[in-house]
């Protein structure tokens, strides 16, 4: 893979994988006949991912001006984080093993990028355990709240980098050929 597109580099899709984007732009997405169901699911399931790691920083930040306990922080931590992973990676499971290649055989102009997104879940597993280490070390006492607030500041951007780039590749094929174009 290009250098330029790896997750930790790139700025945003290339224009080639864009291309069914400026057919469907995002501001039109909601008022698509598509959108309602599937597609608002998907969505609202990154929502979730965005807002777990803003809660997380939030709660760090809390511990770090002393707002909150290092136990009360842990607890949050823990269940925020736990969270976070179990759904994060289940959610990169259905698409790896099914959204993925139905889409990309749907429309194969775009196979690029679905590898692309497929070469994001593999970089997302390191920075994921990279995320349950810090997470722990914090819960056991043997990291500081600013440290992980740091480590998921970096995870953060990434992550939201890579759901960006799957909402504009993978929202417009949906719309395009409705949720029953998955089975």
């Amino acid at each position: 893979m290009d250098e330029t597109l790896a997750l930790d580099s790139r700025t945003g899709l290339p224009d080639a994988l864009r291309v069914l984007l400026e057919e469907y732009p995002r501001g039109t997405w909601e008022a698509h006949d598509n959108f309602a169901g599937l597609v608002a699911f998907w969505l609202d399931r990154h929502l979730m991912f965005r807002k777990l790691t803003t809660a997380l920083i939030e709660n760090a930040e809390a511990a770090i001006d002393r707002k909150i306990d290092a136990q009360a922080h842990s607890a949050r931590l823990s269940r925020y984080g736990s969270m976070l992973l179990e759904n994060l990676h289940g959610h990169h499971q259905i698409e790896d093993h099914h959204y993925f290649p139905v889409l990309s055989a749907r429309e194969p102009i775009l196979n690029r990028g679905f590898n692309l997104l497929d070469a994001d879940h593999h970089a997302m597993d390191g920075l994921l355990n990279r995320f349950a280490d810090s997470a722990n070390a914090v819960i056991q006492g043997q990291s500081e709240p600013g440290v992980f607030r740091d480590d998921v500041l970096g995870f953060q951007a990434l992550l939201n980098r890579h759901l960006v780039d799957e909402e504009e590749l993978v929202v417009p094929v949906i719309l395009k050929h409705g949720p029953n174009g998955l089975s």
